[in-house]
């Protein structure tokens, strides 16, 4: 059993002007509870003094640890390697702009302890943002519940509590962290919880995130759902879309081949319908070797049997524990 009872990770970018007073909050709130904890401040490449309060905090509270990057690697680069690391019970995310509140960490963590669930997301319903983040935001979340079968109503939020061994089985990477809830699930650990979470306004600085993740955001989610269900057994998928595309190509060139046979004499190489069948089989037929090749990669994948013992019964011999990533 850890030692610690929770372990903070704040990932951040130029937050300098917020993190004293993060501190402090955290500090505050760990103590009245008693609880035995380390903070992980993650600095992502920050071209202002960050990293000087980071050392200042570190002098100041032993539970501080801080990691620094050499450049901006984003988000999920921050929390992966912060993941490594930490070895409280529990596992708290939580953003440096202080509109993420330490007070919800005591809740957070009875969840997890008490009421069993492997993750819990917060989930901000009272948002201080303006509209043209807000509609987005909830279109985006709507789209990722229904794809993911996972009803969250707010998978971006800061603001999450993990068991230690979820961190530990699980990997994240480019802008993957948005996704942290669904890519548990594929990991095994479907006991997910929601917690509605306060949303501070943002007192320091400006947000750190554009446009670009309403685009990219679905684009990562369908590499997620596709590689999470079918990378073990690529073929299911581009076996089945060939197989039903070379068929559709096939139907249409044999009731071309019969009409013009019966009832009509018009050459058929001068429908339309004739050009799409020939593409549907083209397609049909790569899709299928594509799955074949991808099913010749995947068996000679030194993961492709790379799974976790969560417990066993009457088992003797030499068993080695293995680290198990979700990898996407």
């Amino acid at each position: 059993m850890s030692s610690l009872d929770i372990s903070i990770v704040v990932p951040l970018l130029n937050e300098a002007e917020s993190l004293p007073e993060l501190m402090s909050w955290i500090s505050r709130v760990m103590e009245d509870h008693q609880y035995r904890y380390e903070v992980f401040f993650v600095d992502d490449g920050s071209t202002d003094s960050s990293w000087s309060v980071i050392q200042q905090l570190s002098e100041q509270h032993e539970q501080v640890k801080g990691i620094r990057f050499q450049r901006n690697y984003g988000k999920s680069a921050a929390l992966n390697k912060a993941f490594e690391l930490v070895s409280g019970e529990v596992v708290i995310t939580m953003d440096a702009d202080l509109q993420d509140s330490p007070d919800e960490i005591p809740e957070l963590y009875d969840m997890i302890t008490r009421q069993g669930f492997d993750l819990v997301s917060g989930w901000k319903k009272k948002r201080y943002d303006p509209l043209s983040k807000t509609i987005p935001t909830k279109l985006y979340n709507g789209v990722v519940r229904i794809m993911s079968g996972i009803k969250l109503h707010d998978f971006n939020c800061g603001l999450k509590a993990y068991r230690l061994i979820v961190v530990k089985s699980i990997e994240v990477y480019g802008e993957m962290h948005r996704y942290i809830p669904v890519i548990a699930k594929w990991a095994g650990f479907a006991n997910i919880g929601e917690k509605v979470v306060s949303h501070q306004a943002r007192k320091y600085g400006s947000s750190k995130f554009g446009l670009s993740r309403f685009i990219n955001g679905p684009l990562d989610m369908l590499s997620i759902m596709l590689v999470g269900k079918f990378a073990k057994r690529p073929m299911h998928f581009f076996g089945s879309v060939g197989t039903f595309t070379f068929l559709i190509g096939f139907a249409i060139l044999a009731y071309l081949s019969i009409s013009k046979i019966w009832w009509d004499q018009t050459g058929i190489q001068d429908r339309p319908l004739f050009y799409f069948g020939i593409i549907a089989l083209i397609i049909g037929s790569q899709l299928f070797l594509a799955g074949f090749l991808a099913e010749l990669i995947a068996r000679n994948s030194t993961t492709r049997n790379h799974y976790q013992v969560v417990e066993t019964l009457g088992v003797t011999g030499n068993e080695t524990a293995t680290k198990s990533f979700f990898k996407v």
